[in-house]
């Protein structure tokens, strides 16, 4: 029987994502586990978030302007009183009962900091696309291909924030990959054999959308952290680039 000793923050940044919001609320509602909070960070959206968020009496959030996901982010990390730190975002949703699997692995390996699992990519309607598997995140392999971070995936302990800050703000699409790398340059990424997330990919989903300005932030995510440009790295911004031509724009 899991103790529920550690408690979780997850951390939700959200603007006008009144279509999918509720399966993402739903997922940390429904889990096997009941020591949490779910903070929602919104930006203050004009569709029907803000009409879903006073459904759920749990939820803590706040609607104002802010300066994006990655302050949002910020925001709700100062906002958390967890042990265990996650974030998703507002048209991610989590798999069915896995707190408590994540939760008794960190109580049985205290040396672990960062947790992660599988995620599976969806499209809009929750149709399977793929699942990425496989315990392969660590600093070096994040240097090579910045795409293997699975962030909905991520779980880690509150002294990560404590000691290394929360997501760098003036990136707005690779704050992620940024902030893990950093991470994993002191910890050990730690590997449970599960799905734990849903992503959706989609043509509106901002990734997709300014994948070109994305690419650019990889690149100084890379000299900001004093990474050499091999050839490898620069065949994997060239190919990032040039792909973001065949993309549907926005």
């Amino acid at each position: 029987m899991v103790s529920e000793y550690l408690k979780f923050s997850i951390i939700t940044p959200s603007f006008n994502q009144g279509e999918y919001i509720k399966d993402t609320i739903e997922s940390v509602l429904n889990q096997n586990y009941k020591n949490f909070e779910h903070i929602i960070i919104d930006g203050g959206s004009n569709d029907n978030t803000i009409e879903i968020l006073k459904k759920y009496s749990h939820l803590k959030w706040v609607s104002e302007k802010d300066r994006g996901q990655s302050h949002a982010i910020n925001k709700g990390f100062a906002k958390a009183s967890g042990d265990i730190i996650a974030w998703i975002n507002s048209d991610d949703y989590y798999e069915k009962n896995v707190f408590a699997g994540i939760a008794t692995y960190f109580e049985n390996n205290p040396d672990c900091m960062v947790l992660y699992g599988d995620i599976t990519y969806v499209d809009k309607t929750k149709c399977i696309l793929s699942t990425i598997q496989g315990n392969v995140i660590n600093y070096q392999s994040l240097v090579k291909c910045p795409d293997i971070v699975r962030q909905p995936s991520t779980f880690w302990r509150i002294d990560v924030i404590r000691e290394f800050g929360g997501v760098d703000e003036q990136l707005h699409l690779v704050m992620d990959f940024d902030f893990f790398l950093r991470i994993s340059k002191h910890f050990q990424f730690h590997y449970y054999k599960q799905n734990f997330s849903y992503y959706r990919y989609y043509d509106e989903n901002k990734s997709l959308s300014l994948a070109r300005r994305q690419t650019h932030e990889i690149h100084d995510v890379y000299k900001k952290n004093n990474i050499a440009f091999t050839f490898s790295i620069y065949k994997y911004l060239f190919l990032k680039y040039v792909h973001s031509f065949g993309l549907k724009k926005k």
